[in-house]
């Protein structure tokens, strides 16, 4: 076995170990639980932008992006436009790698790859600034419910001029907004690439932690998951992911598509 493969077998080995520590997993849980009513995603950024994410997941995200190679990312969820810019960022070093391959210039003005970010609300403050950034040529905004016809629509035209297609589901956390999503964005998901559903936590932390918000354990986007997947056998949750984070908001909540 070459030395690549051998440290990937370790890496493997590793995260069977993870996946089978009951204890560690709680452990991470409860971490969590302790840490949020602090708002510690809120600490970072990510190219001036506020992100709010964890770390942890922000990095399984550069790899399945580096893996997958895909050439349109979809947001739901857009806040402070720090997770926008992030995914733009990602795709601009993907189309450097492309072009450095290739032998080609890069022309930072015509990108071959792009991000689409929808939010019901996009506050003046946040469009200015995310449209002020050196990457919003990536970008591409919507503004409106993610689960009406017309969104779903526009979001549709678009993705359909794009081979490989990420989703990320970051918006209102309720069992049925995400569960609509699922079935309007989820169908766009290339086979291969995942639909990652964020804050599926929420149905594992007390009910105190979301009393002031519409969700809370058995309304929750780890619900909607749930229910998505008995009547779509298309996708499945690949767990090694979240079991090797540790700390993450998305437990089941990365789906890779299988067909």
């Amino acid at each position: 076995m070459n030395p690549h493969d051998a440290f990937r077998a370790e890496v493997e080995e590793n995260i069977d170990g993870l996946a089978g520590d009951a204890d560690l997993q709680a452990l991470s849980r409860v971490w969590i639980r302790e840490a949020t009513p602090y708002k510690w995603t809120y600490n970072f950024s990510w190219f001036g932008r506020p992100a709010i994410q964890l770390p942890n997941d922000a990095w399984a995200l550069q790899e399945l992006v580096w893996s997958i190679r895909p050439d349109l990312i979809i947001e739901t969820g857009i806040a402070h436009g720090g997770s926008l810019i992030y995914s733009a960022s990602l795709l601009a070093l993907l189309d450097l790698c492309d072009a450095t391959e290739q032998g080609e210039m890069l022309d930072p003005r015509k990108p071959k790859r792009k991000v689409l970010g929808i939010d019901i609300d996009i506050r003046s403050h946040n469009r200015e600034a995310i449209e002020a950034h050196p990457l919003f040529p990536r970008i591409e905004m919507i503004e409106g419910s993610s689960i009406t016809s017309e969104t779903i629509s526009k979001v549709k035209d678009i993705a359909s001029g794009y081979k490989r297609i990420l989703v990320c589901l970051d918006s209102n956390h309720t069992h049925d907004h995400v569960l609509a999503e699922l079935e309007a964005y989820a169908p766009l998901v290339t086979p291969g690439s995942y639909c990652i559903v964020f804050d599926t936590l929420v149905e594992d932390m007390p009910e105190r932690l979301s009393a002031d918000r519409p969700w809370g354990p058995g309304n929750s986007p780890k619900s909607a998951v749930h229910a998505f997947l008995k009547s779509n056998a298309s996708f499945e949750i690949d767990s090694r992911i979240d079991k090797k984070l540790l700390i993450t908001v998305a437990p089941d909540g990365f789906l890779k598509r299988i067909a």
